[in-house]
């Protein structure tokens, strides 16, 4: 196996949103560096069920909008 062919992996320490702070094998920066965070799990709505930014309804509101008062029956 080729050594030059592998990434180097090393210690950083990670930042996250709310300040805490825990170490982890990676290969970004360098070692020691420090990673910091502007969305985590902690402060993302995907994960903490805050405001979701979704269209009101979707394809299916928007065509019962439009095409809501058709109807086939005599």
């Amino acid at each position: 196996m080729k050594a030059e062919g592998h990434p180097d992996y090393h210690t950083i320490t990670v930042k996250m949103t709310d300040g805490t702070e825990f170490q982890t094998r990676s290969t970004w920066g360098s070692e020691g560096d420090t990673l910091t965070l502007e969305i985590d799990p902690t402060s993302h709505p995907a994960w903490t069920g805050g405001k979701q930014q979704l269209q009101e309804g979707g394809r299916v509101a928007a065509f019962n909008k439009r095409f809501g008062g058709i109807s086939l029956k005599k």
